[in-house]
């Protein structure tokens, strides 16, 4: 193959690793976020910042598309005036690679004051981040596939990637948070039809 095909092959197979590296982290943290998010009695407050605050309003859409009242909270404007968005009967779910993003700070500490429950995504449970939150997601620290450690590739796939085991989904962090936390018969094509009308 020429040297581009390698690359993109190289990239692959780097981030399918990553993805069958997540299989030795879930645990009952992973149980303990999807019943969290089940009892919620308001919305699924997404948050995060650059490439995870991508993957947060990702998550938060299919959340409210599916069924889950949810929503998007940029950190950076939540530290002027949109916090106030976030109620008591809210469940926070953070997503921060290092769990050391600055913006997160003031909302995080919102959600201790309020007693808000707080789950994180991160690659570092004893980050910042980590250390706040009731329920940790832990994603393995592995390489990048951009080769230079920098840009976000891997660690973007583990968040809201998911890999299948015949047609169930299975294993993966992001969206698989999503499909554990739908309450049995909850969604359905009229549901989806009404939350998605240009569909």
């Amino acid at each position: 193959p020429s040297q581009l095909r390698e690359s993109a092959l190289r990239t692959l197979q780097i981030e399918q690793a990553a993805i069958g590296g997540l299989q030795a982290k879930l645990d009952d943290q992973f149980d303990h976020a999807c019943q969290l998010i089940l009892a919620c009695q308001g919305r699924v407050v997404v948050t995060g910042m650059g490439k995870s605050g991508h993957i947060a309003g990702k998550l938060a859409a299919t959340l409210a598309s599916t069924g889950t009242p949810a929503q998007f909270v940029h950190p950076a404007e939540a530290s002027h005036g949109d916090l106030g968005m976030i109620t008591g009967d809210d469940v926070v779910l953070a997503i921060s690679n290092s769990g050391e993003a600055p913006e997160l700070a003031n909302l995080i500490a919102y959600s201790r004051r309020f007693s808000i429950p707080l789950i994180g995504i991160t690659s570092r449970a004893q980050s910042s981040l980590g250390a706040q939150c009731d329920v940790v997601l832990e994603l393995p620290q592995l390489a990048e596939a951009c080769g230079t450690g920098v840009v976000p590739s891997t660690s973007t796939t583990m968040k809201i990637n998911r890999d299948r085991e015949g047609s169930r989904p299975t294993g993966v962090i992001g969206l698989d948070i999503l499909h554990r936390s739908l309450a049995p018969g909850s969604l359905n094509a009229e549901l989806h039809a009404v939350a998605g009308p240009a569909l």
